[in-house]
């Protein structure tokens, strides 16, 4: 059976008519015989309707209203019939044998949960937008790879999590360990489920052979408003809440005080200082109404491994 035929493509959408035709053009090229599935984000602009026109092949889940990038594929991926799930944003084109890299990459490896793409600039393709996401102690997530040149990460790896905007999933660990958590509505919930998956004892790598232009930032706009930086940071807090049973937030405290300090400062350089905090007050209160991973004493290697790496990870975020 070839790789297309057990894998579905789920496409989240909002206002995307300037990315949707490049994204489908290349999936179906690339992958004919795949279930392709857009989910609309009550979108205004004419791009569901572009969809339905151009491609009839394309399943169109239409919500509402704007809910978020996590609501969104989280019904596509619900309803996708197919044992293999990719999630791809709609501002991407991918590459030649992208989708069968990815089902390869899981089927060669039964602890993977998910594997993530490399991601190219669309506009810079020289340059890395994504090589797989890393979580360190000081509480930043960051992008493998970002910036550096093309011809570097050409091999496999375990990585803490992979990039929500071109990763596959297996479906049967998503129905077990949950689906992306809405409440964070967009950004750091690919790192949070990544890592509820690491919990559970399972692995997240890197397929480099799956390649995939990115534009970037193609919905909120650009790489810092204050859209993103107030639900990034609201977030940031609320990721490490979740997932760190109360000892491990203990002992990560000073880390996470330095690098929330750190960040501040940063976004007062660029500007967003204001909402930045106003994005930690956010997620401060969001912990006090949302629910933590429940502690289980048989994962007590897997949260082990996780801390070991939390460490490590700080020394590759200023490689």
């Amino acid at each position: 059976m070839k790789a297309d035929n057990r894998v579905s493509v789920v496409v989240p959408n909002y206002n995307g008519i300037a990315f949707v035709e490049r994204c489908f053009k290349a999936l179906i090229k690339d992958a004919p015989k795949a279930e392709l599935l857009l989910v609309d984000n009550g979108s205004t602009d004419g791009s569901r309707e572009l969809t339905a026109r151009r491609f009839p092949q394309v399943r169109i889940i239409a919500l509402k209203e704007n809910y978020g990038f996590c609501r969104a594929a989280n019904e596509g991926m619900k309803a996708a019939s197919s044992p293999y799930v990719i999630l791809l944003n709609n501002d991407t084109e991918v590459l030649p044998g992208f989708t069968k890299a990815l089902v390869s990459a899981l089927q060669l490896e039964p602890r993977a949960f998910s594997a993530g793409a490399k991601m190219i600039q669309l506009h810079h393709p020289e340059k890395i937008d994504d090589a797989g996401n890393f979580y360190c102690a000081l509480g930043w997530a960051f992008a493998r790879g970002k910036d550096k040149s093309v011809e570097y990460y050409e091999e496999p790896d375990e990585i803490f999590a992979a990039c929500g905007g071109a990763v596959i999933y297996r479906k049967a660990v998503l129905e077990r360990i949950g689906y992306l958590d809405e409440s964070h509505f967009a950004y750091l919930e690919d790192i949070d489920l990544g890592w509820r998956a690491k919990t559970a004892g399972w692995k997240n790598i890197y397929a480099p052979e799956a390649k995939v232009l990115h534009v970037g930032s193609g919905t909120s706009g650009s790489r810092y408003n204050e859209f993103k930086v107030s639900l990034s940071s609201r977030n940031s807090i609320y990721l490490a809440y979740k997932n760190m049973p109360a000892l491990q937030l203990f002992i990560n405290l000073p880390f996470l005080l330095a690098g929330f300090g750190i960040k501040y400062l940063f976004f007062v350089k660029k500007g967003f200082g204001k909402t930045y905090r106003k994005g930690l007050k956010e997620g401060l209160l969001m912990c006090r109404r949302e629910k933590k991973v429940k502690f289980c004493w048989k994962n007590l290697p897997c949260y082990g491994k996780i801390q070991l790496e939390l460490w490590m990870n700080i020394g590759k975020r200023f490689r």
